[in-house]
């Protein structure tokens, strides 16, 4: 119980590894706040945690609305008085190259991706400030290894690499410790999504699977596992690192 009645806001979880990282860290004593834009993921989440005797309430967030999130920044501290983790989760993937995407589209990832860590962060910060909290963004091995149909997508994920550095040195002297998760492929909706993409969706799961060092994608609770280390004073002298969450994915070429 690393985390023990401390306040979490998981954001984006209603699913996949945000889901993953709500449940890991009400398993580990924490309160959690689900800030998802569908409301009905998200009570599933709360219900998943609730079964399992943790603590979560939901909350209706989208991201990249700059109401919106100081709606969710009103609610928690209304509610719970404090923050002590934010997780900035949320993002979507648009798989296209640069050619295709629309400009449409290239704003809206931008917007929750990259947007959202930025009005998150922003707002929370002075709370977060109070109660010598942290910060954790998921990225992706995407910041540094880039894949066909999906330049939008890997662009955020680099881009949310070096703002977890320029967080980590503008709020280290304050107390702040703010660090990143760069998983490879987690089985998630959203790359089942980047799958589905391709002409052969069952081919491409199993090559997938080949890209990383133990021949399989991970699961989002192995994510969610290592967010909550993060957060715990286990990671006390860890801020502005990318932590590589791969199954080797970033080792080397692919085996034979």
């Amino acid at each position: 119980m690393k985390l023990v009645n401390r306040v979490t806001v998981v954001t984006g979880s209603g699913s996949g590894i945000g889901r993953s990282c709500a449940i890991e860290f009400a398993k580990a004593g924490a309160e959690v706040i689900v800030a998802e834009i569908n409301p009905q993921d998200a009570k599933e989440t709360v219900r998943q945690i609730k079964t399992n005797n943790g603590k979560a309430v939901a909350f209706k967030t989208d991201v990249s609305d700059p109401a919106s999130v100081k709606n969710l920044v009103e609610f928690t501290i209304k509610k719970f008085s404090r923050i002590d983790v934010l997780i900035n989760n949320a993002a979507i993937q648009i798989n296209k190259t640069v050619e295709e995407i629309t400009i449409e589209e290239w704003n809206l990832q931008m917007s929750i991706n990259v947007g959202g860590i930025f009005l998150c962060s922003k707002h929370f910060l002075p709370f977060l400030r109070q109660s010598k909290g942290n910060i954790v963004n998921m990225s992706s091995v995407n910041g540094f290894f880039v894949e066909t149909m999906c330049a939008g997508y890997c662009t955020t994920k680099a881009a949310i690499i070096g703002l977890t550095k320029a967080m980590a040195i503008d709020h280290g002297n304050e107390g702040i410790r703010v660090n990143c998760i760069c998983p490879g492929y987690i089985d998630t909706p959203m790359s089942e999504g980047y799958f589905q993409s391709k002409p052969d969706p069952s081919k491409a799961r199993e090559e997938a699977d080949k890209l990383h060092a133990l021949w399989r994608i991970g699961k989002p609770e192995e994510v969610g596992r290592v967010a909550v280390f993060l957060a715990s004073d286990d990671a006390s002298f860890m801020t502005g690192a990318s932590v590589v969450v791969d199954g080797g994915f970033g080792s080397g070429l692919p085996p034979k």
